[in-house]
């Protein structure tokens, strides 16, 4: 499979009318003055799909009848559409998305006693093809549009009858890399927290790469963005190398620097997410060089362990191992939790998400 690490992965499919959910307050205002209507209609649109979670137009009755059929016919209204859902014994659902294009997505709605966590896919398959990760298997086919990112959100807390007060987390931790869909990613980021829509706190966003530096230092010029977190899983280049192939492109010490240069916020932590693979990543000496590493940057580690899928030859470590490295790791002065993935029993956890590729592995990118 071609690598493109210094290069956007494809764009979204070809668009005839744009997509309402893409679209800022400003954006809908000028949208509407081409159509002969005040700007401040604008917010008022954006707040129907945002905030009231509107997904027809017939709903928009602040609006003439007479403006909705112009709407109608001029910008598209379409979300992705849930097409199959499982609900894990812990509660998680993951959910699979048809886009327009008939492509297939999955995202998976957790929720928790004070909140609830959605993990959002950024594009239709990877190029990324970590080793242990059964959507890098697949490929890249496609980046999502504002709007299908935008969608997933909408989509899922209509399904789950989701109430505005209950807080929501957003993951960036589904299918595809979001740092090759940088500029899609960063406009859905702030229609998802404009205070006329969802309002969501960035502080409650979260970007998780396999470690683009061009991408991550793209990403840290933005003066409101979401957090970072960083797809680790090796202490070394030999290791890392073999598993996740960006690491031959930028390894460990040019990560290092990248993540030392980044702007962090007053209190503000780097993630680190360790993938505990058995055999592979999760010795003791593993556990002394990560921690050596995240001393380097304001940070703090989530150990996952291995979430198993078929035909990735790799095994979760035993519970002595996991509490060992947990034990180490505070004894060195690291924050640190283990993620016990949801959704594991219907293939909704960190590292399981895939569709086509479970039929097709595409040789090259869409144009």
């Amino acid at each position: 499979m071609a690598h493109t690490w210094d290069l956007p992965a494809p764009e979204a499919g070809p668009i005839l009318r744009p997509n309402a959910a893409g679209l800022s307050p400003g954006e809908l205002g000028s949208l509407l003055v081409n159509l002969g209507e005040p700007a401040w209609r604008g917010k008022q649109l954006f707040s129907g799909l945002l905030r009231q979670r509107w997904t027809r137009w017939e709903q928009f009755t602040t609006l003439s009848k007479a403006l909705r059929a112009r709407l109608e016919a001029q910008v598209d209204l379409a979300w992705p559409a849930i097409v199959l859902s499982e609900t894990s014994a812990d509660g998680s659902t993951k959910h699979v998305f048809r886009l327009s294009d008939e492509r297939q997505i999955e995202g998976v709605f957790m929720p928790y006693e004070d909140r609830v966590t959605l993990c959002l896919s950024s594009q239709v398959g990877c190029a990324m093809g970590c080793t242990f990760c059964a959507t890098g298997q697949m490929g890249i086919i496609r980046n999502l549009s504002a709007a299908e990112i935008v969608g997933q959100v909408v989509t899922m807390l209509n399904h789950h009858a989701h109430s505005f007060d209950r807080p929501v987390n957003l993951v960036f931790m589904g299918m595809g890399e979001p740092l090759h869909n940088l500029d899609h990613l960063m406009a859905a980021f702030e229609i998802l927290t404009d205070a006329e829509g969802l309002a969501i706190p960035p502080r409650r966003i979260t970007v998780s790469t396999a470690g683009l530096v061009n991408g991550i230092d793209r990403l840290g010029i933005y003066p409101r963005r979401p957090r970072l977190a960083l797809s680790l899983n090796g202490t070394t280049d030999e290791h890392r190398s073999r598993i996740m192939p960006v690491n031959r492109v930028w390894n460990l010490e040019a990560l290092a620097d990248s993540l030392g240069r980044f702007p962090l916020q007053s209190g503000e932590r780097i993630t680190l997410e360790y993938v505990l693979l058995k055999g592979v990543t999760d010795s003791l000496e593993d556990g002394r060089r990560l921690a050596a590493y995240a001393r380097r940057f304001p940070s703090k580690v989530n150990l996952i362990p291995f979430n198993p899928h078929e035909g990735s030859g790799f095994e979760p470590p035993e519970e002595a191992r996991i509490s060992a490295l947990c034990r180490l790791l505070v004894e060195a002065g690291i924050p640190v939790s283990v993620r016990r993935s949801r959704g594991q029993d219907v293939a909704g956890a960190c590292g399981q998400l895939v569709r086509e590729g479970r039929f097709l592995k595409p040789q090259k990118p869409e144009a």
